[in-house]
């Protein structure tokens, strides 16, 4: 059985950005709390041109932003691997980049403490309340908070599309390596910036 070929939005999409906090672009150590593959930043910086978009065309925009209390008490396992002390709620890296990122009074934010988007948030409620159909993602890390937050929007049967030149990963390795796992969960997952815009303007009324 062959899969069904579907369109890059399906129904009603929102978008998700994903960590794109102020520490990318104000900390330029070689040596980071968490490792970001070479040309990081730029990535990021790409994202703005599908933010832009979305909101010609009315497309709701959702930032996401991780973020832990400074006594630590809420990291749970997450200190277990390779990241260290990172995202604190005293910290002004923590904040999102709402000046890079164009952030606007009436988006939405949602914060996280774990690295699924939908993990202990309301997430599923906005969504729900919005009516979406499909996800588009951007931001970081893809082999992390982005692969894993497509993983649990797949198994809620949302349609998810990530903007390849707009997320990032902790390694060119573990970059490509997530986003060959998501686009098996959904064929046709892994779209450029261009078709994207494109198929963001035929929402247009």
């Amino acid at each position: 059985m062959k899969n069904i070929k579907r369109d890059l939005i399906e129904g009603k999409a929102a978008l998700l950005v994903i960590d794109i906090q102020a520490s990318t672009f104000i900390d330029d150590s070689e040596v980071r709390s968490i490792a970001n593959m070479e040309g990081f930043k730029q990535r990021m910086l790409n994202s703005r041109i599908a933010i832009d978009k979305a909101r010609e065309v009315e497309i709701p925009i959702i930032y996401v932003q991780e973020i832990h209390r400074a006594n630590l008490i809420d990291f749970g396992r997450e200190l277990d691997g390779d990241e260290s002390i990172h995202c604190l709620d005293n910290q002004p890296e923590t904040e999102l980049a709402k000046e890079e990122m164009g952030y606007q009074e009436g988006d939405y934010v949602i914060q996280k403490r774990r690295y699924s988007c939908f993990f202990g948030t309301d997430l599923e409620i906005l969504l729900k309340g919005l009516k979406v159909d499909t996800l588009i993602l951007v931001g970081a890390l893809t082999d992390v908070c982005v692969h894993y937050t497509f993983v649990d929007a797949h198994q809620s049967d949302y349609f998810c599309r990530v903007i390849e030149e707009c997320v990032a990963g902790s390694s060119l390795e573990a970059h490509h390596a997530s986003l060959n796992a998501m686009e098996y969960l959904q064929t046709g997952a892994i779209r450029s910036l261009t078709q994207t815009i494109e198929a963001m303007s035929k929402t247009q009324i």
